[in-house]
């Protein structure tokens, strides 16, 4: 069943009308109500055109949380083969909001790093809703080291509305295992790409982000903290989420033109959850060239080349 966002009621009226007039030529043959179908499937189409061609920043907030977008295991699933997931930080534990591990991207041998948020309340729960606890850091670190160390490439996938926030993360070293993972990504000699699919929260997203290459899906979004986290922090009321998304530039335009991402990928019309696949292929096609391209670097310019993209940003605002 198709999920609405509140802004998205023109389309989800207009759909229910379709979904009622199948249902009812179904229940009986002698009604024709393809003329009708199509009428209402082109009004659709141009609702959709009309109200995601002029998105607000908390609208594209709200598509990138949407709950049918595509996630981390269906990047895994589709674009990539015989991953093997690793588990644990050598130090604490497992932790399933970050999922690590070896695969082959369209027959490349590459270290795959994402979050995880989960489709339904069993799978949230387990992978506590994407918010990484600080073993799935230091388990990226390891995984990083490992990719290192045998020459692999590392795409990266973020999806997270930030760490884990809790006591216990923090008692085992939340901000320090973020830095190190932070760190890890500015030293590695072996080329990293980085893709926001859906959010990219604070230190949480930038730990895992920290690459060569830095793209966006269209309707994603990328930011020091939650909108709702800003107006808290600024207004004392997180009510005002809406103005804290327009003031922040959170948006993929906001930061390509900022310098701080490389390239925006397109989404289908309507958003990336309603044709998943072709945007997980569009993204694969862009990772498949950045790859090509860090390829031909030496391990030291792949690493040099790294850091001052990072150090770049800002300097001409």
């Amino acid at each position: 069943m198709q999920t609405y966002l509140d802004f998205e009621k023109p389309i989800a009226d207009l759909e229910g009308k379709i979904h009622e007039l199948k249902k009812l030529a179904s229940e009986d043959e002698s009604i024709d109500t393809s003329d009708e179908i199509g009428r209402l499937e082109v009004r659709v189409r141009e609702a959709i055109q009309d109200i995601y061609s002029k998105l607000t920043a908390w609208q594209k907030t709200q598509v990138a949380r949407h709950p049918q977008r595509p996630h981390f295991v269906d990047y895994a699933a589709s674009l990539f083969t015989e991953f093997t997931p690793l588990a644990g930080d050598r130090s604490f534990g497992e932790d399933a909001a970050i999922q690590a591990g070896l695969a082959r991207f369209r027959g490349q041998p590459v270290a795959l790093i994402g979050q995880e948020k989960g489709h339904d309340t069993k799978t949230r729960i387990k992978h506590n809703f994407g918010s990484p606890r600080p073993e799935g850091y230091r388990k990226a670190i390891r995984i990083m080291e490992m990719a290192d160390r045998f020459g692999l490439p590392v795409i990266s996938l973020i999806d997270t509305a930030g760490a884990y926030p809790g006591v216990g993360a923090e008692e085992r070293g939340q901000a320090e295992a973020i830095a190190r993972s932070t760190e890890m990504c500015l030293g590695l000699k072996v080329p990293m790409v980085s893709l926001v699919i859906g959010e990219g929260g604070s230190g949480g997203a930038i730990a895992i982000a920290t690459g060569n290459r830095v793209y966006m899906l269209e309707h994603s979004i990328y930011s020091v903290i939650s909108p709702e986290g800003a107006a808290s922090i600024l207004w004392r009321d997180s009510t005002r989420a809406r103005e804290a998304a327009t003031n922040m530039k959170i948006t993929a335009e906001d930061l390509k033109s900022l310098g701080v991402i490389d390239e925006i990928i397109a989404e289908p019309l309507g958003g990336a959850h309603r044709e998943p696949e072709t945007v997980i292929n569009a993204a694969g096609d862009v990772i498949e060239k950045a790859l090509a391209e860090l390829g031909q670097m030496s391990g030291e310019d792949v690493r040099n080349a790294r850091r001052q993209k990072f150090l770049a940003i800002g300097r001409n605002l």
